[in-house]
């Protein structure tokens, strides 16, 4: 144990040194030993369990940061912050490149992706740990930077593509092209696939396993409306006998249900962020409420509506917040953060079997999340459209306030600017966020600036 803190306090102290910049990282003067940190299995895993850690506390996945936002950016939560801030210019589609959420959401994705390489060229520097551990350390480090990777080409689109941690080479890079960036993705997520194990290192789900991989996978084909690849790759996750619906509505966010395909624990359980900072009671919400646009996306017999989210009437004026994580007492045993569910991968193959014109068989897999939720069926004959449109709507239903879906369902479905109707500040290239102007001055390779900004 004392030599796991150790490798994280190591790990830590320099990423805070070298990684301060980012893109343009500090020559590395106080380089950490790579033969020390990754001399064997037990090291390495600390290492690893370092990137766990900050991709918890901040990273575009960790809970109730960029989610929330990218909800408030579109139309699922209302901000009722009066104040100028960073957070009610995202609200309100006015963010610029001096934006303090644009940049943290870049940093710290990076920051994550600069750890990743550290640990990608220890392992494979090593002499100590094995062949068959290297495989899992690897795979789990380059799944991690394709989900970074991920998130940075949806939210600003050509970015740079580092995958060492050589500052020479870093601190000049120029853009990768948004095709080029989900295409290396791609390559590196294959290999993944052929590194890690359907098993998880953990019964509790908390360190991501192949089929992870597979989900992130077929959203890149998703992205570049490759159907039929995310078709077959989506069927290999549903009939995966490891994983099951959750059928009570209740239980979907508890950490022991067989519908998680991967979450991150909170330290010493305590209660998650989601759970606390959309809660408010007896009184108007101070900071964010769920917007009278998804509410009235739900019918009122809709089990979601009425176990995923609370009322609260005050002065007359009846509010909704989000209740999906509900553990905010500080001893928190029954929640983690989920990031990806069976769910996900159910609703994206039902999309990808209707882009195709397969109608009929797209039907059930839609309708396994509107049976739970005690929704009507949908049944033929019914539209490739139609059908389409009622994707996206249970996507809205059951994944709002999740992971930035709803921006990302969007903007797969080319349907970002429908947000134009509901939010009067839209405007097409919102569909980008601005390249921070931070890193700009530190690397001019990076210009020019994304359309709009």
């Amino acid at each position: 144990m004392k030599t796991s803190y150790f490798i994280i306090l190591i790990i830590t102290t320099f990423l805070i040194i070298s990684c301060e910049k980012l893109i343009d990282v500090d020559i590395p003067d106080n380089q950490i030993d790579k033969e020390s940190v990754f001399k064997d299995t037990q090291t390495a895993n600390a290492a690893l369990a370092a990137l766990y850690a900050d991709i918890m506390k901040s990273s575009p996945i960790a809970g109730g940061d960029l989610e929330t936002y990218l909800s408030s950016y579109t139309d699922e939560l209302d901000n009722y912050t009066t104040a100028a801030s960073d957070v009610r210019d995202i609200f309100l589609n006015q963010q610029i490149d001096t934006n303090g959420i644009v940049y943290n959401v870049w940093a710290s994705a990076y920051k994550n992706i600069y750890t990743a390489n550290s640990i990608l060229e220890g392992v494979q520097g090593s002499n100590g740990i094995s062949p068959s551990d290297k495989k899992y350390l690897r795979g789990e480090a380059l799944l991690i930077r394709s989900i970074m990777f991920f998130y940075l080409n949806q939210l600003y689109g050509d970015i740079p593509y580092p995958q060492s941690t050589d500052y020479n080479i870093n601190n000049i890079l120029y853009k990768t092209t948004y095709t080029q960036v989900l295409s290396n993705i791609e390559q590196d997520l294959l290999e993944v696939s052929t590194l890690l194990q359907n098993d998880y290192r953990s019964s509790e789900r908390i360190y991501p396993n192949r089929i992870v991989a597979r989900l992130v996978l077929a959203k890149v084909y998703m992205a570049r409306h490759e159907w039929d690849k995310a078709e077959n790759t989506l069927k290999e996750i549903v009939q995966s006998p490891i994983y099951q619906i959750e059928p009570d509505v209740t239980k979907v966010f508890q950490k022991t249900g067989k519908h998680i395909l991967w979450q991150l624990k909170p330290n010493n359980n305590l209660s998650l962020r989601q759970a606390s900072i959309y809660y408010f009671i007896n009184a108007s919400p101070s900071t964010y409420a769920l917007s009278s646009r998804l509410i009235n996306s739900f019918a009122n017999d809709d089990l979601r509506k009425q176990k995923w989210m609370a009322s609260v009437t005050f002065n007359g004026i009846t509010y909704f917040r989000a209740e999906k994580y509900k553990n905010r007492g500080g001893n928190n045993m029954t929640e983690y953060s989920i990031i990806f569910r069976l769910e996900e991968a159910y609703l994206l193959l039902a999309e990808a079997l209707a882009q195709q014109d397969k109608v009929a068989e797209a039907l059930p897999y839609i309708n396994r999340t509107r049976q739970r939720a005690q929704l009507p069926l949908l049944t033929l004959p019914i539209t490739k459209n139609i059908l389409l449109d009622e994707i996206l709507l249970e996507d809205k239903r059951e994944f709002f306030t999740e992971m930035g879906h709803r921006f990302l369902d969007l903007k797969r479905t080319g349907k970002l600017n429908m947000l134009q109707t509901t939010k009067p500040n839209w405007k097409d290239f919102h569909q980008l966020w601005p390249i921070p102007q931070k890193e700009i001055l530190l690397n001019v390779n990076l210009k020019p600036q994304n359309t709009g900004y």
